[in-house]
C-alpha cells in the first residue's frame, strides 16, 4: 500500500500547486442529477474538465490499473469475462459490508487522485481560464474540498434523480435508493454550494443556465485569483 500513499502524497502536492495559478472548480450533485452534463457544457465554454468518474472506468476497465488490485483483494470472481471489474456484483457487496467499501476505495482512490493531477496540470498548460472537477463524492471524500475555489452543486428533486437512473442504467428503484443513501443528503450539498444549478427540465433550458455559470465564474474568480 505504500505506492498508492506515494501516488496521493503526489497528487496533493499538484493540486497544491494549482491553487492561486488557475481558478479550481468543484462540480458534484447526486447521482443522477446531471453533473456530467453541466461539465461537458462547461467544456464546450472552453473550461478544462476532469471528470473522475471516467478515470474511475479507466483503471477499472479491462487492463486498467487497478484491476490487478481489486482481483488481489476480492477475487478473480468480481472481475468480469472482458477483465472489467464486475459493477454490479461489487456494488451489491460494497453496499451491505462497509469495510469492504473502504478497501475497494484504498484502491480506487489514489489511482483517481493521481490520474486527476496529472490531467490537472496538462489542461492548466493548455490556457484553459478555469479548471473543473467533476466529483461525484467531492463532498463525502473529505479530500477535494480543501483544493477548490468554488463549488457548484447540480440539484434536482430526489424523485427525478430516481427516475433518471433507473431508465438511464436500467436499475431498479431499490437500488438507486441504496446509491442516494450511502450518498451525501441534498440538503449537505445546497448548504456547501457556492451555486446551485437546478436542472429539472431539459437541455433547452440546462444550456442558458450553465452559460450563466460560466460567465460568472470569469468574473467571481478573477479577482481572488489577481490579489493572491
Amino acid at each position: 500500500m505504500a505506492s498508492t500513499h506515494s501516488n496521493l502524497d503526489s497528487a496533493q502536492s499538484d493540486l497544491k500547486a494549482l491553487k492561486g495559478e488557475i481558478p479550481l472548480i468543484g462540480l458534484t450533485g447526486g447521482i443522477g442529477s446531471g453533473k456530467t452534463e453541466v461539465g461537458n457544457l462547461l467544456g464546450g465554454h472552453g473550461a478544462g474538465i476532469i471528470d473522475t468518474d471516467k478515470i474511475a472506468h479507466q483503471i477499472t476497465a479491462p487492463g486498467g490499473r487497478a484491476i490487478p488490485l481489486i482481483t488481489k483483494a476480492f477475487g478473480a470472481d468480481f472481475i468480469d469475462p472482458q477483465g472489467a471489474l464486475d459493477r454490479p456484483k461489487m456494488r451489491s457487496v460494497v453496499f451491505e459490508d462497509p469495510s469492504a467499501r473502504q478497501v475497494l476505495e484504498q484502491i480506487t482512490h489514489p489511482l483517481i487522485q493521481e490520474e486527476t493531477a496529472k490531467q490537472a496540470l496538462e489542461l492548466a498548460k493548455s490556457g484553459v481560464p478555469y479548471l473543473v472537477f467533476v466529483v461525484p463524492l467531492l463532498i463525502e471524500s473529505g479530500f477535494w474540498i480543501k483544493f477548490i475555489d468554488h463549488l457548484v452543486v447540480v440539484d434536482c428533486p430526489e424523485e427525478t434523480q430516481i427516475q433518471r437512473v433507473m431508465h438511464r442504467n436500467n436499475m431498479t428503484r431499490s437500488d438507486v435508493e441504496n446509491i442516494l443513501k450511502a450518498q451525501t443528503t441534498r440538503n449537505d450539498r445546497l448548504t456547501l454550494a457556492n451555486t446551485v444549478i437546478e436542472n429539472q427540465g431539459g437541455l433547452d433550458e440546462l444550456k442558458p443556465a450553465v452559460l450563466k455559470l460560466h460567465q460568472q465564474l470569469l468574473k467571481i474568480l478573477e479577482e481572488p485569483l489577481s490579489s493572491s
